[in-house]
């Protein structure tokens, strides 16, 4: 019988899950789904708990066994929906100034040929820009739920500063032993890059997007952790060459500053000053 995850990230995006995901999958003792991302408690609940369950069906004497999945933090439900399924389960949040996640994810979009061509008129187009930079209201559904000590709150400014020491707190959190990393696993997983062609690259998300809906998960965490795939689609690009206008680093700080003063309360975090606001 297949094993049920006792440990989730829930979010956000570009905050780090995809470095996560692909260290702990070099873990003995830690048992992640090959792809990243299944969407269950958000995208595709209807699916039931048996089609969740046959995801993990090569889970064996693990310790732990986890999904890595950046959209459960926003889901209006997806709190409750985890803790009815799987129970008092470890959570695990990576929190980025929302500035920097939303340019990084709007940067995500244009790679693809998603969205307009300036981050102000994708900020009014895509309100997930936004909503996904409301860690303090995502996070409150799962305190309501989940006891403090299971809900381990990590910086992306940390995992920058220091991944040995971030993923040290990560595998201590979830009680397994640390992992030395290697020389390769210092760098950025699926860093800031421009498609080689936006009509190619758009075609390959859209493919992507298409297997995911027919069950096809673990063949789209395969392609993605190609490096040859992503050589092929993208080029890199100098983020401190490419950064948001003034204006909208405004419009940001002024929706998404209450959901940081709520973080620095809840949580006892300087944020405004580590992400300089």
């Amino acid at each position: 019988m297949s094993r049920l995850p006792n440990f989730l990230y829930v979010g956000p995006d570009k905050a780090g899950s995809s470095w996560l995901h692909e260290v702990l999958l070099k873990h003995h003792d830690v048992y992640l789904t090959p792809a990243k991302d299944l969407y269950f408690f958000d995208r595709y609940y209807d699916r039931g708990l048996a089609w969740y369950a046959d995801q993990f069906r090569d889970a064996r004497a693990e310790r732990v066994v986890g999904e890595i999945c950046q959209d459960y933090l926003f889901h209006p439900r997806a709190a409750e929906r985890i803790h009815d399924t799987l129970g008092p389960v470890r959570v695990m949040v990576s929190l980025r100034d929302p500035v920097e996640r939303a340019w990084s994810s709007y940067l995500y979009m244009r790679k693809h040929g998603i969205g307009p061509d300036t981050f102000a008129a994708a900020l009014r187009s895509h309100p997930e820009l936004l909503e996904h930079g409301r860690y303090a209201t995502g996070l409150d559904r799962f305190l309501q739920r989940f006891p403090r000590e299971l809900v381990h709150v990590a910086l992306f400014d940390d995992l920058s500063a220091d991944p040995q020491s971030f993923l040290d707190s990560v595998t201590d959190f979830l009680d397994v032993a640390r992992l030395p990393l290697a020389a390769r696993d210092l760098a950025a997983r699926l860093p800031a890059a421009r498609a080689r062609s936006l009509r190619v690259a758009s075609v390959a998300r859209r493919g992507a997007d298409w297997v995911r809906e027919h069950d096809g998960a673990r063949l789209v965490g395969r392609v993605k952790r190609s490096a040859l795939v992503q050589r092929a689609l993208y080029q890199p690009i100098d983020r401190s060459a490419v950064r948001p206008d003034p204006g909208d680093v405004a419009v940001v700080r002024t929706a998404l500053g209450p959901e940081v003063d709520a973080l620095e309360r809840t949580f006892g975090l300087s944020l405004r000053e580590s992400w300089g606001w």
